[in-house]
């Protein structure tokens, strides 16, 4: 009777309008409830029969309510849905209409759906797929509505996670379809260097090789020669293989499964720096000082070479009496090479000390940290996560493919102010001021002006290296910008120099390959007739990054979770590094196998009116008291593994009182 009654709809609408609104954002939670937060941060409650109309991620415009000095809100109008594309598992209803449960830790609400992946394509409960929403509740939609656009894979499938995660992040799971190759597309002339001694270091199972060095002494420094693997040879710009490593833009590492960037047959065969085979590949030679210091112009050219000896990281380290060396894919660490090959590596070790000094003087070097490599079975399974430390000989390549770097970067600075660079600005503008306080409290002496150039952001970063503890360090590298991807040259204050563009991976970055081709161009003398990069490009390179580095790290989260199940049935143990502190409690990392774990502030002390945690200091306080800070190493429990969020949740061993 008073349900379609107009006067009364004309009331209530009436009401609403004359209501006062607020604008945000809605965040879900693991009830029922959620939040609606404003740009500024201030958080209203919404009640759950409010949350049924939206779903997390919505940005909207909501009807304040008032009971007496409680506030909630109710969601009005939709500005911008925040679901469009989304993974998602098949649920059926009781009378057998697909559902879905999207993956997403914050929205629990099932989305009737239909398939549009065609009509051969048959679903069965728990099914992997990729759908995208149509219709909304704030639109005037009855309900959430979405359309099925394809299969992922089925919901048995052990090796799920290696299909789920590329797609989640809109990335391939499969290399490019190998193709018919010519011997090849360009017809430059190139030195023969086939007889010269070449080697690579690589890990023992690395198949695309792209970098080979060859290193002499000169009696007041060293001369050393980079090849690079020169894929362009093969790939003629704008051709269909092109366009499909462009999309692509880098190679996906993913535990036990890497996605090219490149056919297997050119990024492991044509074009990998095989030990025995003749290769082509662009080279730089550049002679160094006695003191690390880079002696006059490099020099760029095309030649065959023929790389005479794959080398391993661990045995080369080895050999070097490096005792940090580990053995891993069945190499071994009693390694002895030849005379002249034992020569070139005890002038690249030699090399890499001076120039190891002359960064640690001129430029920066960042804190040696470890990597954490998955050893995962056919059946998907993780079998053991190995700490890596770098040794000696991961150094002696980084060095000279900075090297390289660098002087390509000059190279295409000076000759058409044009390229893909790695540029990085050192702090954010706006946060310089808290910067200054931060340190200068500390016994620094910094301002604002020499902390904006590189040479004052390199004494910086030196200063913070020399305290005692990571805890300012920490602190302030979340006031340093982000780096970038630029098709003009600018600095990288993270590494320290004037400009820095990468060519020595064009195996496995669409951007090494761009560069490969315009110091090509500038040997050819074609620049004239050049095509540059574009900020369009760049732009595309930027976004691919930023997936690969997710879908990345989502991979390693999902196997961290099905690993560590056990650890937290045990009760482990471990040792962890704070690495964040925010009102909800500590985020820190396992030193043992790299995983993030979340630890609650009901976890860490149990009377909430006690406890402070102030972000922006880094410090978290009971009775005004640091009992934590950023950088800390605390012992910590496993409590759970959350398969459906991808999350590890850990209590202080000990509750801090």
């Amino acid at each position: 009777m008073f349900k379609d009654n107009p006067l009364l709809q004309q009331l209530k609408s009436e009401i609403k309008a004359a209501a006062p609104k607020v604008e945000g954002t809605i965040r879900g939670t693991d009830k029922s409830y959620g939040f609606l937060e404003t740009d500024k941060g201030k958080r209203y409650f919404v009640p759950p029969p409010a949350m049924k109309t939206v779903l997390h991620g919505d940005r909207v415009v909501a009807v304040l309510r008032k009971d007496g000095e409680k506030e909630s809100v109710e969601p009005d109008s939709l500005l911008e849905a925040g679901l469009d594309r989304f993974i998602a598992r098949i649920k059926y209803r009781k009378d057998r209409r697909p559902a879905l449960v999207a993956d997403h830790p914050q929205i629990k609400t099932q989305i009737n759906a239909r398939n549009e992946a065609g009509q051969d394509v048959t679903f069965e409960e728990g099914d992997w797929v990729v759908a995208r929403l149509q219709r909304h509740p704030l639109k005037g939609d009855n309900t959430f509505f979405a359309s099925i656009e394809r299969k992922i894979t089925s919901a048995n499938d052990k090796l799920a996670a290696w299909k789920v995660v590329p797609a989640t992040h809109e990335l391939p799971d499969q290399p490019p379809a190998e193709q018919a190759y010519e011997q090849l597309q360009d017809e430059s002339e190139r030195l023969d260097l086939t007889e010269q001694p070449f080697f690579t270091i690589d890990s023992a199972s690395t198949k695309d090789m792209d970098d080979a060095l060859m290193i002499r002494e000169t009696g007041n420094g060293w001369e050393l020669t980079i090849a690079i693997a020169d894929p362009t040879a093969y790939i003629a710009d704008g051709s269909a293989l092109d366009e499909e490593a462009k999309q692509r833009a880098f190679t996906l590492y993913l535990p036990g499964h890497n996605v090219s960037m490149l056919p297997p047959k050119l990024s492991e065969e044509l074009c990998s720096l095989v030990a025995g085979e003749k290769r082509p590949a662009l080279c730089c030679r550049v002679t160094i000082n006695e003191d690390g210091a880079l002696s006059g112009n490099s020099e760029f050219f095309l030649a065959w070479i023929k790389s005479q000896h794959k080398l391993s990281y661990s045995n080369v380290a080895a050999f070097l009496g490096d005792n940090t060396a580990q053995s891993s894919d069945n190499d071994t660490l009693n390694w002895q090479p030849d005379d002249a090959l034992s020569a070139q590596l005890k002038a690249l070790h030699q090399f890499t000390l001076a120039r190891s000094n002359w960064r640690h003087e001129h430029a920066l070097i960042f804190p040696e940290r470890p990597d954490y490599r998955f050893e995962v079975n056919a059946q998907g399974e993780v079998e053991a996560i190995h700490v890596e430390h770098r040794n000696i000989a991961h150094r002696m390549v980084e060095e000279s493919m900075l090297v390289a770097n660098v002087s390509a970067a000059n190279w295409l600075k000076a000759e058409l102010n044009s390229g893909i660079f790695n540029v990085h600005n050192g702090l954010d503008p706006e946060k310089v001021d808290d910067v200054i306080a931060i340190v200068n409290e500390q016994g620094g002496n910094f301002n604002r002006e020499t902390l904006l150039t590189l040479d004052g952001f390199c004494d910086l970063r030196r200063w913070l290296d020399a305290q005692e503890t990571g805890y300012l360090d920490a602190r302030i590298r979340s006031k340093q910008s982000y780096s970038l991807i630029h098709h003009e040259p600018g600095p990288h204050y993270g590494l320290g120099f004037e400009s820095y563009a990468t060519w020595t991976s064009p195996i496995r970055k669409y951007g090494d390959m761009i560069n490969h081709r315009l110091l090509k161009a500038v040997l050819a003398n074609k620049t004239e007739v050049v095509s540059k990069p574009t900020a369009e490009l760049v732009d595309h390179l930027t976004l691919q990054r930023k997936r690969n580095r997710q879908a990345e790290r989502s991979m390693s989260d999902w196997l961290y979770v099905n690993f560590l199940e056990k650890a937290v049935k045990e009760k482990t143990e471990f040792s962890a590094e704070i690495i964040d502190l925010n009102r909800g409690g500590a985020r820190v990392r396992l030193l043992d196998n790299g995983a993030m774990a979340f630890v609650p502030a009901s976890l860490i002390h149990s009377k909430k009116e006690e406890l402070e945690i102030d972000r922006d200091a880094g410090t978290l306080k009971i009775k005004q008291e640091v009992a934590l800070k950023l950088a800390d190493q605390i012992t910590v429990v496993l409590t759970e593994a959350r398969s459906a969020t991808r999350s590890l949740v850990a209590r202080l061993a000990e509750t801090l009182s």
